[in-house]
């Protein structure tokens, strides 16, 4: 299991994103080719989690690279503190506790793959572009801003950035845990 200490400014933030994703990455590399392409009984493979952990981490950047005023104008504004880390991660519990899924967010099933090795590390390689960027994204918010401006999350509504990048951060070790869940004997 991956600790986190949570973060309360942006360099916190962004040092625990980097940490928390180098973990990550150690642990994925951990598996032999054929384990972490396939499922985990009815579950996603580990591929399909960094699939879909990817999936989120290119649209989180995404949005922090959209001019603020736009998302200002189409999310509103923060209209009170942003939530830390545990009542984040404790809101996200809640919501799949109720049924909450991945949606759209689920990675896509995938046909035979020719060459697993190859598409191994293309998943690899891309889920290292979206963890840059949204590092890269990041560094441009000021401490104000990221409580200022909120974003959608689709289980959780409207959050403020900061509180968005915080998910993010548990999100990953969420996905790292329920993979070791699995695997762990009876």
């Amino acid at each position: 299991m991956i600790d986190v200490t949570p973060p309360t400014t942006k360099d916190d933030l962004l040092r625990e994103l980097s940490r928390v994703h180098g973990e990550s990455v150690r642990y994925w590399a951990s598996f032999d080719t054929a384990s972490f392409v396939s499922p985990l009984g009815e579950a996603w493979s580990p591929a399909d989690n960094v699939r879909h952990l990817t999936k989120s981490l290119r649209a989180v950047a995404k949005a922090l690279g959209l001019p603020r005023v736009v998302l200002g104008l189409l999310f509103g504004k923060g209209r009170r503190p942003s939530r830390g880390y545990v009542e984040i991660r404790d809101t996200y519990h809640a919501a799949l506790s109720k049924g909450g899924t991945a949606g759209k967010f689920a990675p896509e099933p995938q046909a035979r793959i020719e060459d697993p090795d190859a598409w191994r590390a293309r998943v690899m390689s891309y889920h290292e572009i979206a963890a840059t960027a949204l590092r890269e994204a990041t560094s441009s918010w000021s401490e104000v801003a990221l409580d200022r401006y909120r974003i959608p999350h689709p289980l959780l509504g409207k959050l403020t950035v900061r509180e968005m990048l915080l998910f993010t951060l548990y999100h990953n070790v969420h996905h790292v845990t329920n993979v070791q869940k699995r695997l762990a004997p009876p």
